[in-house]
């Protein structure tokens, strides 16, 4: 196993390591394969313990001689202010760049000799530390996070070094349309809120960023009962609870005066940002409506509802008798390069939108065909077009717990957004349970007839005006 210590990004995109799970289907000659509920029903438990500082241990034991352990802690972009946003970013970075403990030289060579992948994102609302190595080795990685995550140096020096190193990433993420696209729709879709702030922060922050600030983040935000340590593979929920009581107990979970940070409501705003620049080859545009909590019963239906709109690439091939009849317009009509349909989910709100990638001749009509594609989940979904879409469903859930880091990582952020981890047994009975009439009845509350947020970057003359996106949002008939 290569050795590593790297950062992930929190892009849409973002993809986890990932290891083939004792789980899925075996093909193996001669062995017996398993059926799909089987696996289900099968799964092994996810146990959950609570510090008595509040601090959540959470673990599912996989049999696999690897384990991914981490911290995830209800931190992010979202806990900014406007002058603070990017703190969360900029501390990720310092985070192996050594400890009171270990300078940086020696934790990237204790990393080493234990053949592991030590690795960090940030998002909106989380913000996550991990580890991903041999099952024996478990107490080191512990050790470790709980050395990044405590006992970070932030030296000076380092702060200066890493104050050039993320001003060139904020530099190259300009680069990458799609980050810049769907940050400016939270930007437009959540203006005035924390919510529309991006994860990177403005270079402003990074210019500026103190010690002190670094510090009161951390003396805000990590708390024991906001955290949650959680692991997968082949680890002993006995022995992560002791390992937890023995490097995580005395995390504080007191806060002085009335310092208590709380998730600002965060109002949607119907409107529209675009960035035109002809000189780029391809628009890309993000249209969205506001969605539901994470733990709203409505997620489930417009999950199913999503798979029914699909995706497609145009360098995957293919398209032309895909089952999805946005997919087949964009073959047929060659109306795009590539579609997403997308839920990005928040503790109490949602971005339920569309993205999409075109030449400048076709906005027009891929965001006609987008929209009327919206329409037809709000009136004309049939029972094919939701068997299709829970299949579909069914299949990327299980595909996304492939390997001990997204087991891990799906942990944790259920931990931190429900207070547990939702089996897959009990997602599989929740996407069952949804009907055609359920998709129109939920795709119509929040859908039909409302104010749609709009982002578009590159040559998008030809994008429609405001209002007349707004009018396709619902439909005349007699």
């Amino acid at each position: 196993m290569a050795a590593s210590v790297c950062r992930v990004g929190s892009t849409m995109g973002r993809v986890l390591a990932q290891t083939r799970s004792p789980l899925l289907l075996s093909l193996r000659r001669g062995q017996a394969s398993v059926s799909y509920a089987q696996s289900l029903l099968g799964a092994p438990e996810t146990r959950l313990s609570t510090l008595d500082n509040g601090l959540r241990v959470a673990s599912e034991e996989t049999g696999h001689a690897t384990c991914t352990v981490g911290l995830w802690i209800s931190a992010g972009s979202r806990y900014e202010s406007e002058k603070t946003n990017g703190t969360g970013f900029f501390l990720e970075h310092m985070a192996f760049k050594g400890t009171k403990k270990h300078p940086q030289s020696a934790l990237e060579q204790r990393v080493d000799s234990l053949g592991a992948h030590l690795s960090a994102y940030t998002s909106r609302e989380h913000t996550a530390y991990y580890m991903k190595t041999l099952a024996k080795d478990l107490p080191q990685a512990v050790e470790l996070l709980s050395e990044v995550v405590q006992n970070c140096s932030l030296s000076e020096a380092e702060i200066e070094q890493q104050r050039g190193l993320v001003l060139r990433e904020l530099e190259e993420v300009e680069s990458n349309l799609q980050e810049v696209c769907l940050d400016l729709l939270h930007a437009t879709a959540f203006q005035g809120t924390a919510l529309g702030h991006s994860v990177l922060g403005p270079s402003n922050t990074a210019r500026n960023i103190s010690r002190q600030d670094l510090v009161e983040y951390i003396d805000s935000h990590y708390k024991a009962p906001r955290m949650v340590l959680a692991a997968a593979g082949g680890v002993s929920h006995q022995e992560l609870l002791a390992l937890a009581r023995s490097h995580f107990s005395g995390v504080s979970f007191e806060y002085e005066g009335d310092a208590v940070p709380v998730l600002p409501p965060c109002r949607f705003t119907g409107s529209e940002i675009r960035m035109r620049d002809d000189a780029l080859p391809l628009a890309h545009v993000a249209i969205a409506v506001e969605g539901p909590g994470a733990a709203s019963p409505d997620t489930v239906p417009l999950m199913v509802a999503n798979a029914i709109i699909g995706s497609y690439d145009l360098t995957c091939g293919g398209g032309k008798n895909m089952s999805s009849r946005l997919a087949r317009l964009a073959v047929e009509e060659n109306l795009c390069h590539s579609f997403q349909a997308f839920h990005s989910s928040y503790s109490d709100t949602g971005l339920l939108g569309i993205y999409f990638v075109t030449d400048r001749n076709h906005i027009d009509d891929m965001m006609h065909w987008s929209q009327n594609a919206w329409m037809n989940l709000c009136t004309t979904v049939t029972e094919s077009d939701v068997a299709r879409g829970k299949n579909a469903l069914k299949a990327t859930m299980v595909g996304q717990l492939d390997g001990t880091t997204p087991i891990c990582d799906d942990i944790g952020r259920h931990v931190l957004n429900y207070g547990r981890r939702i089996p897959l047994a009990e997602w599989d009975a929740r996407i069952d349970a949804v009907t055609p009439k359920m998709v129109r009845d939920v795709c119509s509350k929040y859908i039909y007839d409302k104010c749609p947020a709009v982002a578009a970057v590159g040559p998008v003359e030809q994008l429609p005006d405001y209002n007349r996106m707004r009018s396709a949002m619902y439909w005349l008939r007699f």
